[in-house]
């Protein structure tokens, strides 16, 4: 008995002097996507965004008194998109325009978020110490990436994405455990005294923003038919022009109405003039094309000019043309009013 009694506290001993040994596993969840919404081309400030993210490490059963102490960097690359996560990460769209944005560690925007522990630029840091009693244990760390889009960046209208996942998501970890007491947190992420480890596509998310079409800068020039002496024995043609500056990929429809002197119901395009008491017209017409055979009207996908807005300024041709008259009109100034109307 004494013999049997001897080895048990032998054993006892053994298991005593040990180091603690069990594997950390750390896990995150994010939010499924970054949404900046709707982005302005060539706004005069940022736009901002959030992306919160959850860590949960966890490990087997140590002891009754046990605690693990876990450095997790979360590391972001460079996403679909392109870029650079030391320069610019690019959102792009289904054309391939690119949007710059930038992910950062901090909320002052002052530290960019890299996908390497301790890089340049570096992925985030968080800890976690927790109790790892008999059955286990486990500690949870919520945390967030602060997202931003510069200002002044000439943009196409359009939906931009950039997906986050696989390689350009990885979690990397250390991690110490005692039996008895407080671990000490690792000082790198990579550096653990107990055990290092690491996860690509630990989680994954999409930046998304939304420039939408936008027409602008409009100037049109007047159309004079001139003075005419007598008669007017034959057409007279004259044209005047559409100046309109659209974001890239804006599609755009331009409408004429049939002025201020038409009568109602009908499509008639006329100039008008007073002398004394009576009005007197003049019939005219407006065309999309030189040759005067399409009319330019407004029935959207009918009789108006479509278009695709470059980012740059686009000149448009009205053709106008005053057909003969029988007689001579009365002599005045005629003129008509014609609203212009641009849907995008």
């Amino acid at each position: 008995m004494r013999l049997l009694l001897l080895g048990l506290l032998l054993v006892a001993g053994l298991l005593a002097a040990a180091p603690a040994r069990a594997v950390a596993v750390c896990t995150a969840i994010a939010d499924p996507t970054l949404p900046f919404g709707n982005v302005n081309s060539n706004a005069p400030g940022a736009t901002t965004g959030t992306l919160n993210i959850t860590v949960n490490c966890t490990t087997s059963a140590l002891s009754l008194l046990a605690t693990t102490g876990v450095r997790v960097c979360v590391g972001i690359g460079a996403g679909s998109g392109g870029g650079s996560s030391a320069s610019w990460r690019t959102m792009k769209t289904g054309t391939s325009d690119s949007m710059n944005f930038q992910l950062y560690n901090t909320s002052n925007f002052s530290q960019v978020t890299g996908l390497t522990p301790r890089g340049t630029p570096p992925a985030q840091e968080l800890t976690l110490t927790y109790n790892v009693p008999l059955t286990g244990g486990n500690g949870t760390q919520a945390t967030q990436l602060f997202a931003q889009i510069p200002a002044n960046q000439v943009l196409a209208s359009g939906a931009y994405s950039s997906t986050f996942s696989g390689a350009n998501v990885v979690l990397t970890w250390a991690w110490n455990e005692v039996l008895l007491g407080t671990a000490t947190v690792p000082a790198t992420c990579n550096g653990g005294a107990t055990g290092t480890n690491s996860a690509s596509a630990a989680f994954s998310f999409t930046a998304t923003a939304n420039v939408l079409p936008q027409c602008g800068s409009y100037v049109t020039t007047d159309m004079n038919f001139g003075n005419v002496t007598g008669g007017i024995p034959a057409n007279i043609d004259q044209t005047a022009t559409l100046t309109l500056t659209c974001l890239k990929n804006t599609a755009y429809q331009i409408s004429l109405n049939n002025g201020q002197n038409n009568p109602a119901a009908t499509s008639t395009r006329r100039m008008a003039t007073t002398i004394g008491t009576g009005t007197y017209y003049l019939t005219y017409e407006l065309y999309r094309d030189s040759a005067r055979s399409l009319r330019w009207g407004n029935t959207l996908n009918v009789d108006t000019v479509g278009g695709t807005g470059s980012g740059s300024a686009q000149q448009l041709t009205i053709y106008g043309r005053v057909p003969p008259v029988t007689g001579q009109p009365p002599a005045g100034a005629y003129n008509d009013l014609v609203q212009v109307t641009i849907t995008y």
